[in-house]
């Protein structure tokens, strides 16, 4: 399993927070490696809802994830869970107030599955590049109180 964690101070309120990373059509805005995001279940965040998420794949294939909301919990806790056929991810975000606005923390794990599942600890490194590269984005977008900011 590789795991990235990264806690971010925003200058949202947490319902804004909260809304804006509750509708993963946002991942697109933030993350780089995220080619498209589609919405196909649902309409924006909310539990149950579902997402197609393209990202960049390994030697240039991309991978699509379907993304579920298991939990939804404004305006502190959203969990959402991927599998295809190579990966399973497991993505909590978590927004705590703070003087200023809140801080946004973003906990995401990535296995492989079937066969491949022991060889999951050599994902470490290429993921925490991914994951600071994800990360750059969402501080530039958190840091905007509006949440309107592309990277």
């Amino acid at each position: 399993m590789a795991r990235y964690v990264a806690t971010i101070p925003s200058l949202m309120t947490p319902d804004a927070a909260f809304l804006y990373m509750a509708d993963l059509r946002n991942f697109a805005k933030w993350d780089k490696g995220v080619k498209k995001v589609v919405q196909v279940k649902g309409n924006g965040g909310g539990k149950e809802t579902e997402f197609d998420v393209t990202a960049q794949g390994f030697r240039g294939r991309d991978l699509t994830f379907r993304y579920r909301t298991v939990e939804h919990d404004a305006p502190r806790n959203i969990l959402v869970k991927a599998r295809n056929s190579i990966f399973s991810s497991v993505d909590r975000v978590t927004i705590v107030p703070t003087a200023s606005g809140c801080d946004v923390t973003y906990d995401a794990t990535l296995t492989l599955n079937g066969i491949f599942r022991p060889m999951s600890p050599l994902l470490g490194p290429k993921f925490n590049k991914i994951g600071d590269v994800a990360t750059n984005g969402l501080k530039r977008v958190l840091a905007d109180p509006t949440g309107t900011l592309q990277v």
